[in-house]
């Protein structure tokens, strides 16, 4: 298991020194069961890695997370090529990615966040990163875009990846395509290097911190966070994992569990569970004691610090929580808890 405890508040204190009058979130997309159709809509690959605002000014170099925490020290080798472009200027928006064997590797991607620099050198070495470029947030001669709408900022962007020619193997500009058709296409051969489209409109601005895009998947997942965990039964293990999502409040509801853990996991995960526990875990809907589907487990459940954030396979929702148990995809050490919230699922 890979885990970084992190603040709820995101740090963008590096947007002002790299020309940015304002705080440059990520513009994030919601949760639709299908591809919009109709005009002025741009259709992208969503690609399976972490996503990452690239600043650069003159030789300096700042990569940061969705969760606004830093980047740079994990991958070295993508600072110094950012570093090293011919373009002194300018913030990018796009998706770090990893491919081992012919495939991109979110394991790959987890490995790096590692507290030891040898370590960290050592993968880069061997597994280097890829940086896939979506959007323009910066142009090299200082000037901010965010006002402008997607068709200029992308006009923008490939004139940008045209002039400074970098090496393939490590920087491109991700395809887009206007084509409800080809997109379709895209969704349907989904769920290896990418796991799904982001579908944005051409004539909006970019809209810092926001759902403001769509995003379709072929299989519904949701970013929640362990707001608690209850042990199995009869044992001193964990045995399944309390979800949540904030309203619109800023309470964090009880919106279902996951017991898809694997039992060589289960001893390193319980004391890193522990180690967190802390009251009330859960600041709005709490759970509640088995039902008739959870007779097997203890009503007793061990609340958590809101640090750890996972990604769920879910099938239904219904009033506002997961109908069944869910599966456990992956750990999201790349993401803010704060940002697990019911409007990704469109709620």
């Amino acid at each position: 298991m890979v885990a970084v405890a992190e603040s709820n508040a995101p740090d963008h204190s590096n947007a002002a020194a790299y020309g940015l009058s304002i705080a440059t979130e990520p513009m994030e997309a919601k949760l639709a069961k299908a591809l919009p159709s109709g005009e002025g809509w741009q259709y992208e690959p969503k690609w399976d890695g972490f996503r990452c605002i690239a600043f650069k000014n003159g030789t300096s170099v700042d990569l940061r997370a969705k969760s606004g925490k830093p980047l740079g020290r994990y991958f070295p080798e993508m600072v110094a090529l950012l570093a090293g472009l011919p373009a002194t200027d300018f913030v990018i928006d796009g998706e770090l990615v990893i491919e081992v064997t012919g495939k991109l590797s979110f394991d790959a991607l987890q490995m790096r966040l590692h507290p030891a620099e040898s370590r960290i050198r050592k993968l880069s070495r061997e597994t280097p990163s890829r940086l896939i470029v979506f959007d323009m947030l910066m142009d090299t001669d200082g000037t901010p875009l965010l006002d402008r709408d997607l068709a200029y900022r992308r006009e923008r962007l490939e004139v940008f990846c045209d002039g400074i020619k970098a090496d393939p193997d490590h920087f491109i500009i991700s395809p887009t395509t206007r084509n409800l058709r080809v997109a379709e296409t895209w969704l349907s051969g989904s769920g290896g290097d990418t796991d799904g489209v982001v579908c944005k409109r051409i004539d909006e601005p970019y809209r810092s911190g926001e759902r403001a895009m769509t995003k379709v998947k072929r299989l519904r997942t949701a970013d929640c966070v362990v707001g608690g965990f209850r042990y199995e039964k009869d044992s001193k293990l964990v045995g399944s994992l309390l979800l949540g999502l904030y309203n619109d409040d800023g309470q964090l509801d009880h919106v279902g569990f996951t017991s898809a853990i694997a039992d060589i996991e289960k001893p390193e995960l319980t004391a890193r569970l522990e180690a967190l526990r802390d009251a009330p875990g859960f600041t709005g809907k709490a759970p509640r004691g088995p039902s008739r589907w959870t007779t097997d487990r203890s009503s007793d459940w061990e609340p958590l610090r809101p640090e750890l954030v996972v990604e769920v396979k879910f099938d239904q929702i219904t009033g506002r929580r997961f109908r069944h148990g869910t599966k456990l995809l992956r750990w999201r050490p790349d993401k803010r808890p704060s940002q697990c919230d019911f409007s990704q699922i469109g709620l």
